[in-house]
């Protein structure tokens, strides 16, 4: 791990975290010869991660266990007054909030993790798209930005044919999906999505995708460093799921052609080069019966 080109090893690393995750990296950063900070909510503050770190601080108020993991000006506050070095964020809560992230490149403290500038651009899913198209990459046809009335969604519908999804702008986990297959359809089903997406993501902004009937759902797996350093890890097949989750996930990706396979690893990195992407992300896609890829989104990862 590195600030500014400066090692970490030997000073203090705090994970922004709880449970599971909170122990893995402590018992990394231990065997690197880095103290740990950890933090817990009052709801914690018998749990092991806390009894596993360093050093150990309570945040947020009694009543709210998961909310103080959220506090991110809290965690910053403290990680300033106890000189922490680096903030790992686990996965979740604060693993993918660029506000989090900017504040500790601000701060001089090293996020364990992209830049904000790579969250901010993945975790708006048309600003992905966008840097897909910049890396040359095809994408699904569809809307370039939020479609905000429901005449302009029925005319590109019409425009692109059906069956089309709306998707939430800020959406994730499967959440603010909606398969619709006329237009009579589109009409009821779009103000209910935008209704979704506001309730989910605390934003209504949503947009419009050509539905790629029966397709694989393969996703590949990317690393890269500061020096600008980017490998893949090879793919993984997601296409078993139920209500857009995964259920299974198979590593090799089987029944695809080299030539496929060969397309959606050089694309994965094609797209993290383009964005100088550090840290591990999946990128994901969509497979067509004819085995025509399209880019489908980018989930930042420890």
């Amino acid at each position: 791990m590195e600030i500014k080109n400066k090692v970490v090893a030997n000073k203090r690393l705090m994970v922004a975290n709880r449970g599971e995750i909170a122990i893995r990296i402590f018992r990394a950063a231990t065997e690197l010869n880095i103290r740990t900070i950890a933090v817990y909510s009052e709801e914690d503050s018998k749990s092991v991660h806390r009894f596993k770190a360093d050093e150990a601080y309570k945040v947020g108020k009694a009543g709210d266990p998961l909310g103080a993991y959220l506090d991110w000006k809290s965690i910053i506050k403290l990680a300033i007054e106890r000189k922490v070095d680096a903030i790992h964020p686990g996965y979740g809560f604060l693993s993918e909030n660029p506000e989090f992230a900017e504040a500790c490149e601000k701060n001089d403290i090293m996020f364990c993790g992209p830049t904000s500038d790579i969250l901010k651009t993945f975790g708006d899913k048309l600003s992905a798209k966008k840097a897909a198209k910049e890396s040359n990459i095809l994408c699904i046809p569809g809307s370039d930005g939020p479609v905000d009335h429901v005449e302009e969604a029925v005319q590109m519908a019409s425009s692109i044919g059906y069956p089309i999804t709306l998707k939430a702008l800020s959406g994730g986990g499967g959440k603010g999906i909606r398969i619709v297959e006329t237009a009579s359809e589109l009409r009821e089903a779009f103000d209910r999505a935008r209704s979704e997406a506001q309730s989910s993501f605390g934003r209504a902004d949503i947009y419009l995708e050509k539905m790629i009937v029966k397709p694989r759902h393969i996703e590949v797996q990317i690393v890269g460093d500061v020096s600008g350093n980017i490998v893949h890890l090879y793919e993984r097949d997601c296409s078993v799921q139920r209500r857009h989750q995964k259920v299974v996930e198979m590593a090799p990706a089987r029944g695809i052609s080299d030539e496929t396979r060969a397309e959606l690893l050089n694309s994965a990195v094609k797209i993290g080069r383009h964005v100088d992407y550090v840290g591990v992300g999946t990128v994901e896609f969509l497979v067509d019966q004819s085995e025509k890829v399209y880019f489908l989104e980018v989930n930042p990862r420890i």
